[in-house]
């Protein structure tokens, strides 16, 4: 039987890469996203939901969705709020909307996976896509940084909680990927923070993102597995700054 996955955020930028990479797969797709994005259209191996990831009852109808698709098998919470704040320039309620903005799509969507997946005995397969910034934080991006953190430590405990029931949780930990956001004006300063000497494509989050969805990883659980290009790893060299 043909095993079906959700993607939240999957109607744009790196989302979108993952739900067609796992369409080429042969898998059947559940695409969660605000609107319709690049959704490819309707077809035997994918389904559209419109709404909100954070809103459990739109995440159940994604869920219905992948189980009329095929078995349903995995969950992918990757859809994100992306806006900087500092906390000296707004009310400190603010920061923590910002930070559930983050936080909370990926423990309702995990929620609704993991329920389902014990009711059925199914062996799932959960996927977090958190950032660099959850170890090393970039300026001015508090809010996002710590969500992320949240995100790898949420990994962490349902990959404890769920293991015994043959529950798989891992997270990617991106870099600077090149999507529809993305600055072309900054390519330079933005390669340079990247070993590899360039920033990361979306193809390539998928890849990663699709093992950890696959049998082959099997015994990997609450990892978080960098796709950065190396850019967690490297310390800014004093001598680079003029010191």
């Amino acid at each position: 039987m043909v095993r079906s996955f959700v993607v939240t955020g999957g109607g744009r930028g790196i989302g979108h890469a993952i739900a067609g990479r796992l369409l080429s797969d042969g898998h059947a797709v559940v695409s969660l996203d605000l609107s319709e994005g690049l959704f490819d259209g309707p077809g035997a191996r994918t389904r559209l939901v419109i709404g909100d990831a954070a809103d459990e009852a739109v995440a159940e109808r994604a869920a219905d969705a992948a189980a009329e698709a095929g078995a349903f098998t995995g969950w992918v919470n990757n859809a994100a709020v992306f806006r900087d704040v500092d906390l000296h320039d707004v009310p400190a309620a603010e920061m923590l909307r910002l930070i559930e903005a983050n936080v909370a799509p990926a423990v309702v969507g995990s929620a609704v996976a993991v329920k389902r997946w014990l009711r059925s005995g199914t062996p799932g397969r959960l996927v977090n896509v958190s950032s660099h910034q959850a170890q090393r934080a970039v300026r001015g991006a508090a809010a996002y940084a710590t969500a992320k953190a949240a995100v790898e430590g949420l990994t962490r405990a349902l990959a404890v909680d769920y293991g015994p029931a043959g529950i798989r949780v891992n997270a990617v930990a991106l870099g600077s990927i090149r999507t529809d956001r993305y600055d072309d004006r900054m390519d330079a300063r933005m390669a340079a923070l990247h070993p590899l000497g360039r920033v990361g494509l979306p193809e390539e989050v998928a890849a990663v993102v699709a093992h950890l969805l696959s049998d082959e990883s099997g015994f990997v659980t609450g990892a978080t597995i960098p796709v950065d290009g190396g850019r967690a790893a490297q310390g800014q060299d004093p001598e680079s700054r003029g010191f």
